[in-house]
C-alpha cells in the first residue's frame, strides 16, 4: 500500500470513528486511540500538504475569520410550523387531514422531539458539503458554511454511495446542556458574556465570524428533513425511510424519534417524551408530528407559512415564583408604553429570567400585581416570559401600586391612553428619541434595508448630533461627515456609505416592511406587494381593499390606512424615492385579447371538481382577473363550486353574477 493510500484510508477511518462517537454515541475505540491516529494524520498532512482532501477531519476549521455573512436564497422555502397547545388542537389537526383525505381510517405520523435550537439547511453536491445556511426569513438565509463545518456530527462527505447529485439536509443545530454549562463556566472565568440558555448560546456561536471559536463550543446537530433533491433520485415512499437513508449517509437523527398511528399514538408519544424531558441532555419545547407518507404530504400541501401535514405540539408553560423588585416602562418604536417587571433573577425552564412582560396597565390592575409581591412567572418555549399573577399568601404589608407615568420617560411628552384600547402611547412621535431610534434601527435591519455597517451605536450618534431624523436622511450622509465621528476612520466611513448606496436597490416588500408600520411584518409586507404590485396602489388603497389581502384583518388595515394618509409619512416616503430608492417593476402578464375576465373582480367559493382553487386562481389571474377573497359590490363574478356557502348567499343578495363551474369553464379560453 502506498503512503498516499494509507493517508486516504486514515481519513476514512477517522471519519467513521467520528460517526460512531458523535452520531451513534457508540465509540469503537478509546479517545487516546483516536488521538494517536489523528496526530498521524496531521503529521502526514504537514509533510504532504498537496495530499489534503476536503473531507479530512483537519479541515473542519478554516484559517481566516470572515468579515461578514453573505445572504443566500433557499432553493426551496423553509416553512414554519403551526402549533397545537392542547389535545383538542391536535385532534383538530388530524380531522383537517381526514377531511382532505376522506376514507383514510389510519394515518401514520413520524414523531420527534422539537429541538430548541436553530434551523439549518446543509447542501451536499456529489456527496460533498458545499454550503450551509440559516433559515432566515424562510426565503433567504445567511451562509454559515465555515461554522457548520466545525460540527463533528455533520459529515463533510456523505458515507456510502448512490447519493443524488444534489441533496439538501435540514435539521436543528443545538448545544447540549453539558456543553452549555461548560461554555458558561469558561465565559465567567474570562469575564466574557454569559449566555441565558443553550439556544442563545448556539445562536451566538453559529454567528461567530471566526470558525475556530465555534469549533470549541461543541455544537450538535439532528436532522429533521430535507430541501432540494435531484429530480432523478427516487425519494422513498415514507418520511421515516428517507430519514433512515440520510442517517445511513452519516447524518444524525434524534434517537427518540418514532412512527405513531392516529391520535392515540400521538398522545401516547407526547406523554412519553414529556416524562423524559428533564432527563434529556438537550432542551426541547414540544413534539413535532409529520404525516409519514410523502405522497399524502404532497396532496395536503402548504399554507402561506406552514405545511398542512405537520404540526408542533408545544409543552405546557413552565412556572416559578420570584420577587417583583420594580416596574419600569419601555417606549416602543410606535410610541406604545409597555410596563416591564424587574425581577429577582430566577431560572425558568433552563433560562435565567430577570425581566418579564406585564402587557399593559389593564392587566396589572386585573391581576392586582404590586411592587414587592412574590409573583408567578411563566415561560413557554421562545415566548417572552410573563408575570401570571401575585402569590397573595406571601404578600407583605409594604407593597406599592404601580401608576403609569403621565409623561414619556424618553422625551417628556404627554402619555395618553388610546380610546377603547388598553394601550398607553407617547404623543412625542418623531421628537421622541426612543421612537425615532427604534424606527431607524428597524429600517436598516437585515430583514428590511439590510444596510451593512449601520449599527445601533452609530445610529445613536447620528441621531444625537442631529444628522439623521428620518430614514431618508441616511442617503445624504457623506464619507467626509462620517469620518469625523469617534472611532470612524475614512475606510469604515466609506463602507457605511457604500452600504447605504447599495440599499437603494431593494424590493417593494422589503420597502413596505422597512417603514415600520404597526403590525405589518415580513409576511404581510410580502402579501401587500404581491397583491397591489406597486407602491401608489398601496398608498391609495381603502380599508376594504386592504382587507382583501391575505393575512390583513381590520386592525392591520386600519394601521395601513392611518399610516399612508399621514402627510409626514408621505414626505419621508417621497424623500426615500427622491434619494433613489427603487425596485423591479412588476412584470406585465400576457393577457389574451379575447379574455372575458380581463380587469374583472372574481371570487372563488366552494369545491371545484376540475382543478384546485389555487390552480383556478392562477389561471384567472393569467387572464387579467383580480381574484379576491370576499364578495362586495365591486365583485363582477362569483364562481360557485360544490357546497358553496356564505359567499354565494352574499353574492345573490348583492345581485352579483354567479357562475357554476361548467358555466365558468365554458367562458374560459383554451389553456396554453
Amino acid at each position: 500500500m502506498s503512503e498516499r493510500q494509507h493517508y486516504l484510508d486514515l481519513v476514512e477511518t477517522l471519519n467513521k470513528h467520528s460517526y460512531q462517537y458523535y452520531v451513534l454515541d457508540d465509540p469503537l475505540i478509546s479517545d487516546p486511540q483516536y488521538d494517536v491516529m489523528y496526530q498521524e494524520l496531521l503529521t502526514l498532512e504537514a509533510e504532504h500538504p498537496d495530499w489534503v482532501v476536503k473531507e479530512s477531519p483537519s479541515q473542519r476549521v478554516g484559517d481566516q475569520p470572515l468579515t461578514e455573512f453573505k445572504t443566500v436564497r433557499h432553493a426551496l422555502a423553509m416553512y414554519s410550523l403551526d402549533n397545537a397547545f392542547n389535545d383538542e388542537d391536535l385532534a383538530a389537526f388530524l380531522k383537517r387531514i381526514q377531511e382532505k383525505e376522506p376514507g383514510l381510517a389510519e394515518i401514520d405520523f413520524s414523531a420527534e422531539p422539537k429541538m430548541d435550537g436553530l434551523a439549518i439547511n446543509i447542501r451536499y453536491e456529489n456527496g460533498e458539503l458545499v454550503q450551509a445556511t440559516t433559515r432566515g426569513d424562510g426565503q433567504v438565509g445567511e451562509d454559515v458554511t465555515h461554522n457548520v463545518r466545525t460540527i463533528q456530527a455533520i459529515p463533510l462527505k456523505l458515507f456510502g454511495q448512490a447519493w443524488p447529485e444534489v441533496v439538501e439536509v435540514r435539521g436543528e443545530v443545538f448545544m447540549s446542556k453539558p456543553a452549555f454549562e461548560k461554555l458558561n463556566a469558561y465565559q465567567q472565568s474570562i469575564d466574557g458574556k454569559v449566555f441565558a440558555n443553550p439556544r442563545n448560546a448556539a445562536a451566538g456561536s453559529l454567528r461567530q465570524l471566526d470558525a475556530k471559536i465555534v469549533a470549541k463550543r461543541q455544537l450538535s446537530f439532528y436532522l429533521y428533513g430535507w430541501g432540494e433533491i435531484s429530480d432523478d433520485w427516487p425519494v422513498p415512499e415514507r418520511y421515516s425511510d428517507m430519514i433512515e437513508q440520510l442517517v445511513a449517509w452519516g447524518l444524525p437523527s434524534n434517537p427518540n424519534s418514532e412512527v405513531v398511528r392516529n391520535l392515540d399514538g400521538m398522545l401516547g408519544y407526547y406523554e412519553k417524551i414529556l416524562g423524559l424531558r428533564d432527563e434529556l441532555p438537550y432542551e426541547i419545547d414540544g413534539i413535532v408530528y409529520k404525516v409519514n407518507r410523502i405522497a399524502l404530504q404532497a396532496h395536503l400541501g402548504f399554507t402561506a407559512r406552514a405545511p398542512r401535514w405537520a404540526i408542533a405540539r408545544k409543552f405546557p408553560a413552565q412556572e416559578v415564583w420570584t420577587k417583583l423588585l420594580g416596574i419600569e416602562v419601555q417606549v416602543g418604536r410606535t410610541g406604545a408604553i409597555t410596563p416591564v417587571a424587574r425581577l429577582e433573577p430566577v431560572s425558568v425552564g433552563g433560562v435565567t429570567v430577570s425581566n418579564a412582560t406585564l402587557h399593559n396597565m389593564d392587566e396589572i390592575r386585573r391581576k392586582d400585581v404590586r411592587i414587592g409581591d412574590t409573583v408567578i412567572v411563566r415561560r413557554a418555549g421562545d415566548v417572552i416570559p410573563e408575570v401570571v399573577g401575585p402569590v397573595l399568601a406571601q404578600r407583605p404589608d409594604d407593597t406599592r401600586l404601580f401608576e403609569m407615568p403621565s409623561h414619556c420617560p424618553e422625551c417628556g411628552s404627554d402619555v395618553v391612553k388610546e380610546i377603547d384600547k388598553a394601550v398607553y402611547r407617547c404623543t412625542g412621535g418623531l421628537v421622541c428619541p426612543a421612537q425615532r431610534k427604534r424606527s431607524l434601527y428597524h429600517f436598516v435591519s437585515r430583514k428590511a434595508m439590510d444596510i451593512q455597517g449601520l449599527g445601533d451605536k452609530l445610529i445613536d450618534q447620528l441621531v444625537d448630533i442631529g444628522w439623521v431624523k428620518h430614514p431618508d436622511d441616511f442617503y445624504h450622509l457623506t464619507v467626509e461627515q462620517l469620518a469625523t465621528l469617534e472611532r470612524m476612520a475614512e475606510k469604515s466611513a466609506q463602507n457605511v456609505v457604500d452600504g447605504i448606496q447599495a440599499s437603494r436597490e431593494t424590493t417593494l416588500a422589503k420597502f413596505i416592511y422597512s417603514l415600520g408600520i404597526p403590525e405589518v411584518g415580513e409576511v404581510t409586507a410580502r402579501n401587500l406587494a404581491n397583491y397591489f404590485k406597486d407602491l401608489p396602489s398601496i398608498q391609495q388603497a381603502t380599508l376594504e381593499e386592504f382587507i382583501e389581502v391575505d393575512d390583513v384583518g381590520e386592525v392591520v388595515a386600519e394601521h395601513l390606512v392611518n399610516f399612508f394618509k399621514e402627510p409626514h409619512n408621505e414626505e419621508v416616503i417621497q424623500g426615500l424615492l427622491d434619494a433613489g430608492m427603487h425596485w423591479p417593476a412588476p412584470k406585465a402578464a400576457d393577457v389574451p385579447v379575447d379574455s372575458p375576465f380581463d380587469g374583472k373582480v372574481v371570487v372563488l367559493t366552494g369545491t371545484l371538481t376540475e382543478m384546485s382553487r389555487p390552480e383556478a386562481k392562477d389561471w384567472l389571474e393569467s387572464l387579467g382577473a383580480k381574484v379576491t377573497g370576499s364578495v362586495s359590490a365591486k365583485t363582477d363574478y362569483v364562481v360557485a363550486g360544490e357546497k358553496a356557502g356564505s359567499k354565494l348567499t352574499k353574492a345573490e343578495s348583492l345581485g352579483v353574477a354567479v357562475l357554476d363551474e361548467s358555466e365558468w369553464l365554458a367562458m374560459m379560453p383554451p389553456r396554453v
